[in-house]
């Protein structure tokens, strides 16, 4: 089954809730209501051999209605071809069943998603934050996220051990200077704890990084 015979076997079984989305670079996509999601997903690793989700992400489209959307980037083995499903989330209601009973890999994709932009997933087995900690009360690839960061209450872990501080150490959560050698000195969270990050920033040789 190529890419359009898989799109021709969504519109029979699914009908007038598929709509063909504008071929990109190459790739071609539908968009569907997110209630068909499952039932979507479910047809095509069954019947139209997309045997893996090859990503899955949350887009934040700002100030459109919605607002939200989840990408499904589905691939098949055996006729390598691969198909892009798309289903807009309201921002009032930004929840949409999860597909990882159907691909066990959405389990993780759908947690960053959760973490990185707020979206749920009804059916989740084990729904949780996966990059940032449990109780951080922001989603930082949401559109009104500040490229500085916000401030937040640290876990009580990261405090009592003295790995981190209550403000980002250096520029924001997601800057780093550029044009040094090596990782570890490009990024200012390499440092472990506040003591050794002092250290480092009245390193003459590390100056061009202040």
């Amino acid at each position: 089954m190529n890419t359009p015979d898989a799109i021709s076997l969504l519109k029979a079984r699914l009908g007038d809730a598929i709509t063909e989305t504008p071929v990109f670079r190459g790739e071609s996509g539908v968009s569907l209501p997110r209630e068909r999601i499952v039932e979507a997903c479910r047809l095509l690793k069954e019947e139209g051999r997309f045997d893996m989700l090859t990503d899955l992400s949350g887009v934040d489209n700002a100030d459109t209605v919605p607002r939200f959307e989840v990408h499904y980037l589905v691939y098949s083995f055996a006729d390598r071809c691969r198909l892009r499903l798309v289903v807009g989330i309201p921002e009032d209601d930004p929840v949409v069943d999860s597909v990882s009973g159907i691909w066990a890999t959405a389990n993780w994709h759908e947690r960053e998603a959760y973490d990185m932009f707020g979206l749920r997933f009804n059916g989740h087995p084990d729904l949780r934050r996966i990059l940032m900690w449990d109780g951080y009360p922001h989603h930082p690839l949401r559109k009104d996220f500040p490229v500085a960061g916000l401030p937040a209450e640290l876990p009580m872990t990261a405090v009592e051990a003295g790995t981190a501080e209550s403000a980002p150490m250096a520029g924001g959560p997601f800057v780093a200077a550029i044009g040094t050698p090596s990782s570890t000195r490009r990024e200012p969270r390499a440092c472990d704890t506040v003591a050794e990050r002092d250290r480092a920033v009245t390193d003459p040789n590390r100056r061009e990084e202040i």
